[in-house]
């Protein structure tokens, strides 16, 4: 479950922790009845989850104008979605509008290595460079393949797991 927290700019306020918007919406009440009179702007902060929750929470720079759509997309969208969610925002500067956008548009190429050396003998056995017989294999320098693929790929770690990746 995701927790956030919800601090008023408002020094006279003291903040409060939620995990729905059902929570924010009563306790953004009761704080009214404690002051007397509305806060309206806050800083929403993450406090506790998943990893990979925090790292989207990041990348999507969220606030109190969007913190639902990113409770519903915490409950909704597989990690899958989630991590080229991340990359596209975070790394490659793509514009996301939450709640109205889809995460699936983003066309990125995603490798779960821990480098691009495997990548590259990952390709090789794949035939990307064609049809290589396995004795002339030995031969090839995974090193210089995997310098070219850093011109295209990228590498990035989320939530403690490594990923070589591209986006188109």
């Amino acid at each position: 479950m995701t927790t956030l927290h919800a601090q008023p700019y408002d020094i006279s306020g003291t903040g409060f922790y939620f995990d729905s918007v059902e929570k924010y919406e009563l306790k953004l009440q009761q704080l009214k009845k404690y002051l007397g009179q509305s806060c309206e702007e806050f800083e929403i902060q993450f406090i506790d989850g998943e990893n990979i929750d925090c790292e989207l929470f990041s990348a999507l720079g969220i606030h109190q104008g969007n913190f639902a759509a990113y409770l519903e997309a915490v409950e909704n969208w597989s990690d899958d979605e989630k991590i080229k969610t991340i990359i596209a925002i975070g790394e490659a500067g793509y514009s996301f509008d939450l709640g109205k956008d889809d995460p699936d548009q983003f066309e990125i190429d995603l490798y779960q290595l821990d480098n691009l050396k495997e990548l590259a003998y990952q390709f090789v056995d794949e035939g990307l460079f064609g049809e290589i017989p396995e004795q002339i294999q030995h031969y090839l320098d995974y090193d210089a393949i995997a310098c070219d693929l850093s011109m295209d790929y990228s590498e990035i770690t989320i939530d403690g797991i490594r990923y070589i990746y591209r986006c188109d």
